[in-house]
């Protein structure tokens, strides 16, 4: 881990000489004679594109594996040649688990690209943007439509001037308690810090909980000088106010340009959603190795979605840089498993509906593709929720499995690009450029509006380290100012995390 991307055009990928199970990269037929590593294999049943078929007779019990690792036990006994999937195979995952440090991360190999560079907004605390926007966030979801009114009219006053206007809206702030109430705040302040927000206008209505003074309060004097803030019951027209503070914030933000920035200030966030059995093979792993540049060139990767790393624990903490972050990734895996359990439910109640049809039958298995984003460079970090990145290297960061709770985590974290995988494709874009990177080249093909970059080229031939400096080209030529499709469909927004009790 992780394993080398195909450079085939084979019918079946076998990720690890090990492994029990080969992926079929198109359909196979019923009694199809199909090579596969040096076998020949006959399939006893239809084998759909991205599912599994068996290599050798498993018997019932049997621990079955994929990409070197276990992703779950027989549920019957299974022939060779069978379609392997939820009617023959079952999770192992249940209750805490148990972790040994081994004593700090394993060397990998990334592959160097120096010189690499992009044209961002240098801030005056040294972090990098790759927009130059004005963000308006709401303290409280009383103030939504307020919000997304000031910024529809600011963006046609101010076209031109800077990168943009968005409103960034949210239904709660207010009959919330507790931590729960924290994360809100915290997580609404973390967007205020973002780099690519060259002002924020921070609007309140005047009664909620998440205090608008108390959220002032948490920045730093610098980032107030770019922060506007009013709360609605104390203005006599909040939309002229907001619009009197965008204008404001305009003239200062227009001053800003772009400048050539090294390859070391740009934090990627690293996403999937709507996975299926191509994803771990094709689209997370050719992230994985833009992951590991930007790690060797001095840069940020971030990793998250809990609940998607459960099977495959070990893999990341053996990457961690010394004990203190062992620790730290240990106590945020075992919370997850203890809120899942704390609730009732099984931690393994994932994949997705969309996940099975795509090929994917455990979780141990969806994590294990899904980690392959994260690269083999050392873990340097692991960031509780809203906490923010500071350290060069690839951070684990707090946040559920859901798409868009998980990747406005990201950006609260400082990502200013997310690259964001998908076997099924999806529309969903945040406040950051989101490029969507499909596992297989029919998706690119019938949904060219949401697909930046067609990941299933490498099962047609064309080599992952083409593959890979063609990805980093559209990474850092959106990171100068190219737009994502989300972008240019208007696909933005945020989602926050809620845990606790509404009143």
């Amino acid at each position: 881990m992780p394993h080398e991307i195909p450079e085939t055009s084979s019918r079946l990928f076998l990720l690890q000489p090990a492994d029990d199970v080969a992926v079929a990269i198109a359909p196979i037929a019923r009694g199809e004679e199909v090579p596969v590593a040096g076998l020949a294999l006959r399939a006893a049943e239809d084998i759909p594109a991205g599912h599994k078929v068996a290599l050798r007779t498993i018997a019932q019990g049997d621990v079955v594996r994929k990409f070197g690792w276990p992703i779950g036990v027989a549920r019957t006994p299974i022939a060779a040649g069978a379609w392997v999937h939820s009617h023959n195979l079952r999770t192992r995952l249940e209750g805490l688990a148990d972790f040994e440090y081994r004593g700090g991360p394993r060397p990998s190999q990334p592959e160097v690209r120096a010189g690499r560079t992009f044209l961002g907004y240098r801030r005056r605390d040294g972090r990098v943007g790759t927009r130059n926007e004005i963000w308006i966030l709401c303290t409280v979801g009383c103030v939504s439509r307020t919000a997304q009114r000031i910024a529809e009219l600011a963006a046609a006053r101010h076209a031109g001037e800077v990168d943009g206007v968005y409103a960034f809206t949210h239904p709660f702030g207010c009959s919330q308690l507790g931590d729960d109430l924290a994360r809100t705040r915290d997580l609404i302040a973390a967007l205020a810090r973002h780099p690519n927000a060259g002002g924020v206008v921070l609007v309140g209505l005047g009664c909620e909980s998440n205090r608008l003074d108390r959220l002032l309060d948490s920045l730093d004097a610098p980032e107030r000088e770019r922060v506007r803030a009013f709360s609605a019951q104390g203005v006599a027209d909040e939309v002229a106010a907001g619009l009197a503070a965008v204008a404001e914030l305009v003239v200062h933000a227009a001053r800003d340009r772009r400048t050539e920035c090294a390859l070391s200030d740009l934090r990627l966030g690293l996403k999937c959603g709507g996975s299926d059995g191509l994803s771990g093979i094709t689209a997370n792993p050719l992230v994985g190795r833009i992951a590991d540049r930007l790690v060797d060139a001095g840069g940020t990767a971030i990793l998250t979605e809990v609940p998607e790393m459960f099977g495959a624990e070990q893999l990341l903490l053996d990457r961690a840089v010394d004990r203190a972050v062992f620790e730290r990734m240990t106590a945020i895996f075992d919370d997850f498993r203890r809120y899942f359990l704390a609730l009732g439910q099984p931690i393994h109640e994932n994949p997705s509906p969309g996940n099975i049809a795509g090929g994917i039958t455990t979780l141990e298995e969806k994590s294990l593709g899904a980690v392959q984003k994260g690269g083999g460079a050392a873990v340097t970090s692991a960031l509780r929720y809203a906490e923010p990145v500071s350290l060069p290297g690839v951070a684990i960061l707090e946040a559920p499995g859901n798409d868009a709770v998980s990747s406005t985590a990201l950006v609260a974290a400082g990502a200013t690009v997310l690259l964001f995988t998908t076997g099924r494709g999806t529309p969903l874009g945040f406040p950051v450029p989101t490029l969507k990177i499909s596992s297989n080249t029919d998706l690119a093909s019938r949904k060219p509006g949401w697909i930046d970059f067609d990941a299933g080229v490498v099962l047609a031939g064309e080599s992952a380290e083409r593959a890979a400096d063609r990805l980093l080209d559209l990474v850092l030529e959106t990171a100068s100012g190219r737009q994502a499709r989300n972008e240019a469909n208007g696909e933005r927004e945020i989602a926050i995390w809620k845990q606790g009790v509404t009143l």
